[in-house]
């Protein structure tokens, strides 16, 4: 066996797939939208070279802006309600009984393997102000209940409701995975010294999750600036562009407007913020354990 991972041509037919596929499905993508980013590309016949003139009109475009605003609010949201309340709900469901746990397991997982159309729609018979279960809600305490809860003022809070919730079961399962391979006997050890679950959860819950903590909180900002199908199911961005997040602003750029440069300008700034993101994330994480 050492003979073979020591022979060249072996090693070459085992790192070779795998090299294809990372330069035909990641890295020649990449290469090719830089480039089209630096043109004027409808999608459709020739593409002329302009140089910087898309990135340029980033700085200046205010539905990119508001794009990159939007995605750091969820990103909020995810990191600050979503995932408190995340880790908390898998610590509960560790103590449950086992019937109840892969129950109530289940329940919170469950949007995660509906279709993100079937949840679009759902929410918007939701939020429909006519005869929407929101505003029959509103209207059994004593409200009107004909708030427009997609319209101007309102869409982008709805919308990051609908986010927040759906990316739940995730966050919860990832967690609760985590807390599942902690060592018993340390909880039996804060039992024994007389250590309540507030105590045990803070002294050995949490110190012991960072490494999973990291990685969620990452995945989550990750996750917050890529969203688009549930966007652009729920409102397209609209009305205007209240609800408006970089990979859907990129689709309507690309295929919609015909701007294929543009969208590729977009799209190599949505990179380069992504990787800035994970690395601040990491810079974070590593002086918290120092």
């Amino acid at each position: 066996m050492q003979k073979a991972y020591s022979n060249k041509a072996v090693i070459l037919s085992l790192v070779l797939p795998g090299l294809i596929t990372f330069v035909f499905a990641i890295l020649a993508p990449i290469c090719l939208s830089v480039y089209y980013g630096f043109t004027d590309f409808s999608g459709m016949g020739e593409a002329t070279f302009i140089g910087f003139a898309n990135y340029k009109e980033l700085f200046h475009d205010k539905a990119f802006g508001r794009s990159i605003l939007n995605s750091l609010f969820l990103a909020i949201g995810f990191v600050f309600v979503q995932h408190p309340l995340a880790i908390i709900t898998a610590a509960l469901l560790e103590r449950m009984g086992r019937k109840a746990e892969g129950f109530f397991r289940c329940v919170y997982f469950l949007p995660n393997v509906i279709s993100v159309a079937v949840i679009a729609y759902l929410w918007k018979f939701i939020y429909d102000p006519n005869f929407g279960l929101l505003n029959n809600i509103v209207k059994l305490f004593g409200g009107k209940g004909d708030i427009n809860w997609l319209g101007s003022g309102n869409a982008i809070w709805s919308v990051l409701i609908v986010l927040i919730w759906h990316g739940f079961g995730w966050g919860m399962l990832i967690y609760y995975t985590g807390i599942k391979n902690i060592d018993p006997t340390l909880y039996e050890a804060a039992a024994i010294d007389g250590a309540d679950n507030k105590i045990t959860f803070l002294k050995i819950t949490l110190p012991l999750m960072k490494p999973v903590i990291e990685v969620n909180v990452t995945l989550a900002v990750i996750s917050a600036l890529k969203q688009m199908e549930t966007v652009y199911l729920l409102t397209n961005g609209g009305p205007g562009n209240e609800t408006q997040f970089m990979a859907n602003y990129l689709y309507k750029q690309a295929f919609s407007s015909f701007r294929y440069g543009y969208g590729n300008s977009i799209s190599v700034v949505f990179v380069i913020i992504c990787v800035f993101a994970t690395a601040v994330l990491n810079r974070i994480f590593k002086e918290r354990e120092a």
